[in-house]
Parts: structure tokens; sequence; C-alpha cells
């Protein structure tokens, strides 16, 4: 029963994520986008079916690391087309298309038992500043040297150069840089032409931009006077350079001896320093030498010194030591008497102490019985006072035994004297009533 229970579900499972199979479609071919404006990237399920609750996610996939673009419920510079969700679309709207935008993106489309995914191709086309032809220079032979620059295209433009009757002209040199906003690019040319349009044309598939500048006589003839003004100044130059190199020749020659000069009398300075400082060290050497021989002096003064002071020590130590050791044969036998009649004293003390410690003892005992005779008499008196107490109410009692009686008397008496009166009264009413 199990086995059918499990086979059943298995089949179910399998059934229900068949049903909700679908194949995630995007563009046939690249996303054109143009710069600044905004694009829709294709990407929808087919067959169309609601991906309102499932997840979509887009993806940026030429870059290192996959970026997450877009999360479904997230609003940033992209967002999904909420209304085409129910009919399977998940197309992605990019609002202001940046150059940075370009490349492959990832739709992925997640339900709870299925996935896929598919891969959009996004183009930017963006359109640069306009064109500026600047005058670069002249060449040798009296050409003039136009540079058209222009940045932020994309992708790579197409640049031509023509005269005024329409024809290409051929760049020399050709400079290009791509960076985030797009290429940079900037071409030459080099001009005989004279009061002549010349035009610089960028191009892209759908987008063209175009300026242009007049070859004037008056920039062929300012080419002419500064080549001449270039090569007087460079003739110049070179009498000057030739003039300035011979000075800087002899200045140096003239430089070096005065350093060697400098270099001689400074060393000779050293030495003269360096013996000063010798015959310093020299005398005082010789000082110092002095001073040890004084000082050796001294010492030997000093050791004589000594030697006598130990000969006095030594006999005033003689004289002490038979002295003390008179001294001693007198002091000992009376310290030995002082020193008997000493332990006899402590030994008096000791058992003074220790009748002190008993005469103690006895006072302590002797207080504790007085205390035990205090609290007998208490206890005595107590007993006296409640065998009092015991005879007074002794005494009551009888009183009251002696006031009961004769009460008891009186009222005997009384019922006595009222059943004499009462019983003839009753007696001659039993009679009276027998008789009727």
């Amino acid at each position: 029963m199990k086995l059918i229970c499990l086979t059943l579900l298995i089949i179910r499972g399998i059934t229900d994520s068949r049903s909700e199979q679908y194949e995630v479609v995007g563009a046939a071919g690249p996303v054109l986008a143009v710069a600044g404006e905004d694009v829709i990237l294709p990407c929808s399920v087919k067959p169309s079916i609601s991906v309102v609750d499932m997840r979509v996610e887009w993806f940026r996939l030429d870059l290192r690391d996959s970026q997450l673009v877009h999360l479904y419920e997230d609003h940033r510079r992209t967002e999904l087309i909420h209304q085409e969700l129910q009919r399977g679309d998940a197309s992605l709207k990019l609002s202001s298309v940046r150059v940075s935008d370009e490349g492959l993106y990832k739709c992925f489309i997640q339900s709870r038992s299925w996935f896929d995914d598919a891969t959009v191709n996004v183009s930017v086309e963006a359109v640069g500043r306009p064109p500026v032809i600047t005058v670069d220079g002249f060449d040798h032979s009296g050409g003039l040297h136009l540079q058209c620059e222009s940045e932020g295209w994309n992708p790579e433009p197409d640049l031509e150069w023509l005269n005024s009757e329409g024809v290409g002209l051929s760049s020399e040199t050709t400079e290009k840089h791509r960076n985030t906003d797009g290429f940079s690019v900037k071409h030459t040319v080099t001009v005989y032409e004279r009061d002549s349009k010349i035009h610089c044309r960028f191009r892209l598939k759908h987008h063209m931009l175009e300026t242009l500048i007049i070859t004037t006589s008056n920039m062929f003839n300012s080419w002419r006077t500064s080549v001449i003004m270039i090569s007087v100044f460079v003739v110049l130059g070179v009498i000057a350079g030739i003039l300035i190199a011979v000075f800087a020749h002899k200045n140096k020659e003239h430089i070096q001896l005065k350093n060697k000069h400098s270099k001689l009398q400074n060393e000779h300075r050293k030495l003269q320093n360096e013996h000063r400082k010798l015959q310093n060290e020299h005398s005082k050497l010789q000082n110092e030498h002095s001073k040890l021989q004084n000082e050796h002096r001294k010492l030997q003064n000093e050791h004589s010194k000594l030697k006598n002071e130990k000969k006095r020590i030594q006999q005033e130590f003689s004289l002490e030591r038979d002295q003390l050791l008179q001294s001693l044969k007198t002091i000992i036998p009376k310290a030995l008497t002082h020193l008997r009649t000493h332990t006899e004293h402590i030994q008096l003390q000791n058992k003074h102490s220790q009748l002190q410690n008993e005469h103690s003892k006895l006072q302590n005992e002797h207080s504790k019985l007085q205390n035990e005779h205090s609290k007998l008499q208490n206890e005595h008196s107590e007993l006296q006072n409640e065998h009092s107490k015991l005879q007074n109410e002794h005494s009551e009692l009888k009183n009251e035994k002696k006031r009961i009686q004769q009460e008891f008397s009186l009222e005997r008496d009384q019922l006595l004297q009222s059943l004499k009166t009462i019983i003839p009264k009753a007696l001659t009413h039993l009679r009276t009533h027998t008789g009727e």
C-alpha cells in the first residue's frame, strides 16, 4: 500500500512539473540602443503563462563577475513591464541607456518546479560631440596640418576628409581611445589647397556629424613667415649654444681649479688640526703620567701609615684582651651566683603563679556555688509564695463552703416550712376531690 502511494506521488510530481515546463525566449539578434534613450530587452516564456509569481532575474554576462542587473520587485534604472507579466512577457526596460550598458544580458525565470534562461545581446549606439577642426602646424613642403577630433561615439565611427568638390582625402595619423563614455577619435590630414573648404565627417549607421574649415592664403603665408622666423631663431640658438658651451667649458675648468685649491687648503688645515690634536694628547699624557706618579707616592705614604696603624691597633687589642680576661675572671663567679639566684627567683615566681591559678579556680568554683545557692533561694521563695497562695485559696474555699452550707440550711428550713403548710392543704384538696 505504501509503495502504491509513493508511486502515485512521484507520477503526480512528474505530471505537475511537465505541466509547468516552459521555454524562455529572448531576442533573435542584437538589440540596438541609442545612448540617452530607453530600450526594452525582450524576454518571454513559451507557452504564454503568467510569471507574476515566479522569480525573474537579469544578469550581465560579459563582465568578470556576473553582475545582477535587475531582480523582480527591485526598482533601479531597470524595470519590468508589470502589465505584460500575466501574458508571460518578462522583458526588461532599461532607462537612460549608457555606453557602459552594452553587453550580454541573461534573463533567468524560475518557478517552483522549473527554470530556464535566455541571452540577449545589447549594442548601444552613441552619437558623440560635434567634431572640431584645429590647425596642428605645417610640413616642410608648405602643407597645412589639420586635426579633427570628437569624443563620445559608440561603436567606433567612420571618419572622412572631403575637399570642396566632395573628393575624399586620406588621413595620415589616427588616434583613438575608449572609455566608459565611448570612443574618442582624432584624425590628421595635410592640405595643400588654398581658399578651399575642407570637411570633416563622422558617420555611424544611422547618424552623421560634420564640420568644415576654410583654408585661406593667410594661413600659408603665416607658414612662410613662421618658417623664416624659426630658421633665424635656430641659427641664433646654435650660435648662442656654441658661445654658452665655450664659456661653460672655461668656467668649468676654472671651477675645477678652485675646487682643487680649496681641497688642498682643507687638507692642509686638517693636517694642522691633527698635529695640534696630537700635541694636546701628548701634553695630556704627560700630565696623566705625572698625576699617576703623584698618586703612586700618595699610595706608598698611605701604605706606610696603614702599617703603623696596624701595629698600634694590634698593641691596643692585646692590652684590651688582657684587661678583658682579668675582668672576666672576676665577673664570671658573680654572674654564676647571680644566675643561680635568678633561676631560684624564677622558680618561686612559677610556683606563685601556679598558686594564683589554683586560687582563681577556687574563686570561680565558689562563685558558681554562690550562684547555685542564690538560684535555690529564689526557687524556695517561689515555693513559699505558691504555698501561701494555696493556703489563701484553701481558706477562701472553707469560707465558701461555710457560706454554701448556711445558705443550704436556710433554704432547707424554708422548704420544710413551706411543705408543712402545703401538705395539709394538698391532703384536704385530695380528699375533697375523691369524695366528689
